[in-house]
């Protein structure tokens, strides 16, 4: 009661990890935001288009460029469903460019990610499951991979196409804001992690709870290696917030905590 859930990963777990987990997450309706990066994004829609098939860790770079196949840890992407996504894409973003203009709409991030999900129409996406449950999602990294790939090529077709990045940080803290206390599941770290700390302090809702799945180390100074003592000294976590980190890699534990947690509240 009074609480809100925001779910925050790294582009990773949506190419080669937990997607169908987070899928079935949102169907349920038990996050209440998500935060991620762009590659989080654009994959969960080439894999509706698409196949992706295992392959291996070891496998020779040159080699499977020479054969238009993309490694994503050990699954293999043929460029062809590059190729498939550039052609789903560029109609929406023209209706989009269209209704710029025509109705009072200004494209943020997460409106740009809502209407993909709603237009993929696959439950078997992750982000056509956010749009149906009303869960946002926000990444202020969209641009940052193929997605901006296709809006740079899309701005000489049809110039004028806007996304508004700092608009997002308003929805977002109007999202969370009505929360008293807001839990945090961040698997990775970096953006995510920074992204969805920086949402309580926008909302100006403490973190009660987090949860932190990921393999960085202190001594490299990132964002991710940070210990829950130096997230403590800087004030992004509150002195009493609940915090449990877990030194581990996400697609391996990730699964076993959603059950356990699913089978306590059953």
């Amino acid at each position: 009661e009074g609480e809100k859930v925001v779910l925050a990963f790294t582009s990773n777990l949506i190419s080669s990890g937990l997607r169908e987990v987070f899928a079935e997450m949102a169907k349920a309706k038990l996050v209440d935001a998500v935060i991620t990066t762009a590659g989080g994004v654009e994959e969960d829609f080439i894999k509706c288009l698409g196949p992706t098939v295992l392959g291996d860790f070891a496998l020779d770079g040159a080699g499977l460029r020479s054969k238009g196949l993309n490694r994503i840890a050990n699954l293999l992407v043929p460029n062809d469903n590059y190729c498939k996504f550039e052609d789903w894409i560029t109609p929406i973003l023209n209706a989009m460019r269209t209704e710029q203009d025509t109705t009072p709409t200004s494209w943020t991030p997460s409106l740009m990610i809502d209407r993909f999900g709603k237009e993929i129409n696959d439950p078997t996406s992750f982000y056509y499951q956010c749009h149906a449950s009303s869960i946002p999602v926000f990444c202020p990294s969209l641009t940052d991979g193929s997605i901006g790939d296709m809006l740079f090529f899309h701005a000489f077709k049809q110039p004028g196409l806007i996304l508004d990045t700092a608009g997002d940080l308003h929805h977002l803290a109007a999202h969370l804001s009505p929360a008293k206390k807001l839990n945090i599941i961040c698997l990775g770290g970096g953006l995510p992690k920074y992204h969805s700390l920086l949402a309580s302090r926008l909302a100006k809702v403490p973190v009660s709870r987090l949860v932190l799945v990921n393999t960085g180390m202190q001594f490299d100074g990132s964002e991710t290696g940070m210990t829950e003592g130096d997230d403590r000294k800087d004030g992004k976590i509150p002195s009493d917030a609940k915090v449990v980190r877990l030194h581990s890699e996400a697609t391996l534990v990730f699964p076993i905590i959603m059950h356990r947690a699913l089978s306590a509240l059953n």
